[in-house]
């Protein structure tokens, strides 16, 4: 079943914490669809995260990673702009910036749904 994605590997959407894969597959769909579109590779730097991972467990309440609705990409420059436009015009609702550093920049990802708690679409900065 594996193989409906052309771009990402099981191994670099697994938890880090505990190895499991949990990433929904209509966000895959649209995560497909999007390196598609860009045309250039993207490398994941978090995907999947239980709710036990040191990350979602410093939380108040796991986040979008727990979900299997979100990614980190490592990217920068001209192509975080581009890929940003592309998550726009997906669907994807939740984008977040990190571009400080020169190699620990990266855009979040997610498409959760809108909540009192989590408000969709939006933008933020870390």
């Amino acid at each position: 079943w594996w193989l409906m994605y052309k771009y990402f590997t099981k191994e670099e959407l697994t938890c880090k914490h505990c190895e499991e894969y949990s990433m929904s597959d209509e966000f895959m769909q649209k995560l497909d669809q999007l390196r598609e579109d860009m045309g250039f590779p993207f490398k994941i730097t978090s995907a999947y995260r239980c709710p036990e991972h040191p990350i979602e467990a410093r939380k108040k309440s796991p986040g979008s990673h727990s979900t299997g609705r979100a990614v980190d990409i490592g990217v920068r420059g001209e192509n975080a702009y581009k890929l940003i436009q592309g998550a726009i015009e997906l669907g994807f609702t939740g984008i977040g910036v990190n571009q400080k550093g020169s190699s620990t920049r990266f855009i979040h990802l997610d498409d959760i749904e809108n909540s009192d708690e989590r408000p969709r679409p939006t933008v933020w900065s870390y």
